[in-house]
């Protein structure tokens, strides 16, 4: 894969979590014209397909790889709402932070019935808890949670959990929203018993928005046929859509297909998950090593946290102001994310996407600059 880093390309450098900056291939792979029923086209998504399966270690015999149109949170509520049955739906939502917080709304406003258990946003799902939870009540058609909580940055024990729901709650929908990991954060399909894992094409495989997806086990899928209270986020008949023609039911994402396609063939050049880790992980390390080197602390404890976004606590100078620190980073073409925990001011950092180390020293020395202009010591004190 070629190895440049963002300072070579037009754009501002997105420190997010998506969307995130992409490879020049990749966009340029949208500069071509498809028609959505077009042969072509249709390779172009049993391709995508196909290899979304191979980086997820399935086999197509078992599971199903189904894009559909929209964000991430589309194909999350389309999960939510393909898995519930139509009467009697009882779905647990395992939460630490925002985007677990969002499937319970997504429940709520579709009139399923929903339980969401909090737990501390700074730190893992608690196992031992989860373990009591279901011994204690295991009659739920889906239990739900995040892989990589990207409010903070902490990694959640999905294999651990996923045991315990196939011990407790077997007939439960096991249903895994791994948008910012799935790619770049190993995760063992069969072993944690994930039915359903969903992802979008701008996180950890550096497409661009415009679809996410689900890998469903294909058995379960099918036995959801029905169930879903909208047309357009009905995955069985996506599924089926696409086995039998190729083709989605309604107008596809063409561009930001082919340049998925593109994204997919340089992870697998640079090395599948554990090259595209390897990389994010450098980027996480410089990051890290240079935050703290001027003065800032990290919201996790480097034992809970991710290599995909790290959260710093907000300095305690009365000089510091996110909106103005925000805003020249912007001015100098570095792009970072408010913070979205709730029990303490913090900014994050995103360290995926198109990015390289020498992009995050770029960063580093754009906030030194910074906290010159705000008055800022640097180291702070």
């Amino acid at each position: 894969m070629q190895a440049d880093c963002a300072s070579d390309r037009m754009g501002k450098k997105l420190f997010t979590p998506g969307p995130l900056s992409c490879s020049t291939q990749v966009k340029a792979a949208m500069m071509h014209d498809l028609g959505s029923r077009d042969q072509e086209f249709i390779d172009c998504v049993r391709e995508v397909r196909a290899s979304l399966l191979d980086i997820a270690k399935v086999s197509e015999d078992e599971y199903t790889a189904v894009p559909l149109q929209g964000s991430g949170t589309y194909c999350v509520e389309a999960v939510l709402q393909t898995t519930s049955p139509r009467d009697n739906a009882r779905v647990l939502v395992l939460t630490n932070g925002a985007y677990g917080e969002r499937m319970v709304k997504a429940c709520q406003y579709a009139g399923i019935e929903v339980r969401g258990e909090d737990y501390i946003e700074s730190l893992p799902i608690p196992v031992p808890e989860i373990q009591r939870l279901l011994e204690g009540e295991g009659a739920w058609t889906t239990v739900a949670m995040v892989h990589c909580e990207t409010s903070s940055g902490v990694i959640n024990p999905v294999e651990e959990v996923g045991r315990l729901v196939r011990r407790y709650a077997p007939g439960a929908a096991f249903v895994v929203d791994a948008m910012s990991s799935f790619g770049a954060v190993p995760l063992d399909l069969e072993a944690a018993g994930v039915d359903y894992l969903v992802s979008s094409a701008n996180k950890c495989l550096e497409g661009v928005p415009g679809f996410s997806y689900a890998i469903c086990r294909l058995q379960h899928l099918l036995s959801c046929r029905g169930q879903c209270r909208v047309l357009s986020l009905d995955l069985v008949a996506q599924h089926l859509a696409l086995h039998h023609n190729g083709q989605f039911r309604f107008t596809p994402p063409t561009h930001a297909l082919l340049a998925f396609r593109a994204a997919l063939r340089q992870h697998r050049e640079e090395g599948g998950v554990q090259g595209r880790a390897a990389r994010y992980l450098k980027n996480q390390r410089v990051l890290v090593e240079g935050m703290e080197g001027l003065g800032y602390r990290r919201l996790l404890h480097p034992r809970h946290a991710s290599y995909i976004i790290t959260a710093f606590l907000y300095p305690q100078h009365p000089n510091f102001d996110f909106t103005t620190f925000y805003t020249k980073l912007a001015d100098r073409g570095q792009v970072i994310y408010p913070g979205k925990v709730t029990r303490a001011p913090c900014f994050r950092v995103g360290t995926i996407g198109h990015l390289f180390p020498e992009d995050v020293r770029d960063l580093l020395t754009s906030v030194q600059a910074v906290m010159r202009d705000m008055g800022l010591p640097a180291p702070l004190t």
